[in-house]
């Protein structure tokens, strides 16, 4: 439960409907404590801290001014949503945030009936909002629909073309953007907010109504237009956003309750059309080791209050991701041909080593996936040698790129898969599940998994030394298994697995960083006096044919395993056993892929449990294959 103050107005609030009527002092100092409580939280479950920070009076004024959630609330970038779950009857779970049976890091419909929509990915709500717009019209009703959009998600293609849409079909939306490190806006002051207000008042649009219908009998209704459009654009930006359609109010100070306020209930009173509201926030507003912080504390682990220093885990191996930055880098020492590609996650990608070393040749376009695959065609095009640095599931976002814009044209983008496989306390949307199949099905596409830290680097400088097609190596979240990456890399060769230790009767072929897992397995059936053979196939396409056939041939039980879902490596393995007959002299196969459903966030060690992606779930899968051990002693062996 959470801990009670004394005088604390948010132990009073509930719901939304508790801000109702309270005065300006009392919504103030409830902003504070929920500043305070999202601090509190998130020191002690880790999670994303800035971009909360920087929403607070924000989300304070939408809940203050709306009737959520009648009116329709919808987030992009649901990291955003930490104080919007605090003032919506969650505060009391708030210490359970991103963990197993917990509360989602992001908003999630089965959560809340104020999550009207979930977000995670990003450029998605004004999309979600109109059809809530347009569902809500369809129905008869007069419900509010505000989209909060910003974090960088202003950069995505979708976003203009859901604003497009809206513009066009006219109904009744409110955007807020959230303008924190994006740069577009004037500077915010006085003066901003003075003619803010004035044009999001009823007398302004009043006069501004009367003012058309004087002119359009003299025809002059449309340069009249043009003229105060182009006035009020030139003092207060927003012209963009005009000629898209919306009526554009702002910028305005995001932290400024007694701005923020009235202009929402003007907002609110408006019956016509799309409206922007442009608010201009700080991430990490109210706590200076956020505020100071090169990426304002985005995302954090567990940390002190007092100073903002962030847990550090027992010193191990190096994180995959920074294996990939730093084999990039010192790849690119020797080639200039090499740049590196992100989509808004330098960082969480460790392309920004690579940036640190060679600025020029370092292109971060922000959340673009699609763009990023067809900017790396283009490099690809003209001779450089581009590495595509994006998340597996974010990846999803620009397939018809790769199919279209990269694959078909055969042109060698080099994609680096991070955080491929399950992800912990981020949960379904962030998980990387899908892209083993969705790469292996496109034509000459090569696709590779890494086992350990060391495969990785060698796995970089096979991609670089791929000039003829397109190719992908995947890799996961976390830390490698603490094997020595060699000074001198050397590529691998093309379709080729290796073979870990040798068997008679069962073989276990594993695909990326399942491999630890399954020679885990090997020694529990080897206690059983079962032999087993484990492979790494290094590559699902093109398959190592010679590899798979030998094991069908020379093994009585053979499993697969990938940290996939179905559809992927296994599937592939399966066909060629079908196709060259192997599967007809009595060879027993199982696939062990990641189970058919959207896991929810959890530790490492329980989704893999769950999932049955662990040494003792290989091990019995085998023997209930082979049909002789006994799996009892198994379990025994493995919780021993």
């Amino acid at each position: 439960m959470t801990e009670t103050r004394p005088n604390r107005l948010l132990d009073s609030i509930h719901s939304p409907s508790d801000l109702k009527g309270r005065s300006r002092a009392e919504i103030k100092q409830i902003a504070a404590e929920v500043r305070e409580e999202v601090i509190d939280v998130v020191s002690v479950t880790g999670g994303h801290l800035g971009s909360g920070l920087g929403v607070v009076e924000l989300t304070v004024a939408i809940h203050s001014v709306f009737d959520t959630p009648a009116d329709k609330l919808v987030w992009d970038v649901g990291h955003q949503c930490y104080p919007h779950k605090i003032l919506t009857g969650r505060r009391d779970r708030m210490r359970t945030l991103r963990q197993g049976d917990g509360l989602s890091g992001f908003t999630k419909r089965s959560e809340s009936e104020y999550d009207p929509f979930g977000a995670a990915h990003a450029a998605t709500s004004i999309s979600a909002g109109l059809g809530f717009a347009k569902a809500r019209d369809l129905q008869g009703a007069k419900n509010n629909v505000i989209c909060v959009i910003g974090d960088g998600s202003m950069s995505a293609g979708m976003a203009y073309e859901a604003m497009n849409n809206a513009g066009a079909d006219k109904s009744r939306l409110i955007v807020i953007l959230n303008d924190n490190d994006m740069s577009i806006a004037p500077p915010v002051g006085a003066m901003s907010n003075y003619f803010s207000r004035l044009v999001s008042s009823r007398p302004y649009r009043g006069l501004r109504r009367f003012a058309k219908k004087v002119v359009a009998p003299m025809g002059l209704e449309s340069p009249a237009r043009r003229a105060e459009e182009y006035l009020r654009g030139f003092a207060m930006g927003g012209t963009m956003f005009e000629e898209l359609g919306f009526y554009y109010v702002g910028p305005i100070d995001g932290h400024d309750l007694d701005t923020l306020i009235p202009i929402l209930e003007n907002v609110r009173a408006m019956q016509d059309g799309p409206v922007m509201i442009h608010v201009v926030t700080q991430k990490g507003k109210g706590y200076a080791p956020a505020e100071n912080s090169a990426d304002k504390y985005h995302g954090v682990s567990k940390f002190s209050v007092v100073t903002g220093e962030q847990a550090k885990g027992a010193a191990s191996a190096p994180s995959y991701q920074k294996v990939f930055g730093q084999t990039l880098t010192k790849l690119g020492e020797t080639d200039d041909k090499i740049c590196a590609i992100t989509a808004a996650m330098p960082s969480g990608t460790s392309t920004d080593i690579f940036a640190a070393r060679f600025p020029e040749r370092h292109f971060d376009v922000g959340i673009a996936e699609q763009h990023a695959v067809t900017f790396a065609a283009g490099l690809a095009a003209d001779g450089m040698k581009p590495f595509c640095a994006i998340y597996s599931t974010f990846l999803q976002r620009g397939y018809d790129q790769v199919v279209h814009d990269v694959a078909i044209q055969r042109l060698p983008v080099r994609f680096a898969l991070d955080r491929a496989g399950l992800v912990g306390a981020d949960g379904a949307t962030h998980a990387g599940s899908f892209d083993i199949g969705y790469l292996g099905a496109l034509p000459g596409f090569i696709c590779m998994a890494a086992a350990d830290e060391a495969d990785l680097a060698r796995m970089v400088k096979t991609a670089l030394e791929i000039d003829d097609r397109p190719s992908s190596f995947r890799y996961p979240r976390g830390e490698g298994v603490g094997v020595e990456i060699p000074s001198d890399l050397k590529a691998l060769e093309i379709g080729k697995g290796r073979v870990m230790r040798e068997g008679t009767t069962i073989a276990i072929l594993s695909y990326g960083t399942r491999l630890q897992e399954a020679l885990k397995a090997a020694n529990l059936l080897s206690a059983q006096g079962l032999s087993a053979t484990v492979a790494d196939a290094r590559f699902a396409k093109p398959l190592d044919k010679d590899l798979v056939e030998r094991l069908a041939r020379n093994h009585e039980v053979l499993i697969t395993i990938e940290e996939g879902a179905t559809g992927g490596f296994g599937s592939f393995v399966l066909e060629h056993l079908a196709n060259t007959g192997a599967l007809d002299g009595g060879l027993k196969v199982r696939v062990m892929t990641l189970p058919d459903v959207f896991q929810d966030q959890n530790t490492p060690e329980i989704m893999y449990n769950a999932a049955g992606l662990t040494a003792r779930h290989i091990a019995a899968r085998a023997i209930e294959a082979l049909g002789r051990g006994d799996i009892s002693a198994i379990e025994r062996a493995a919780t021993a």
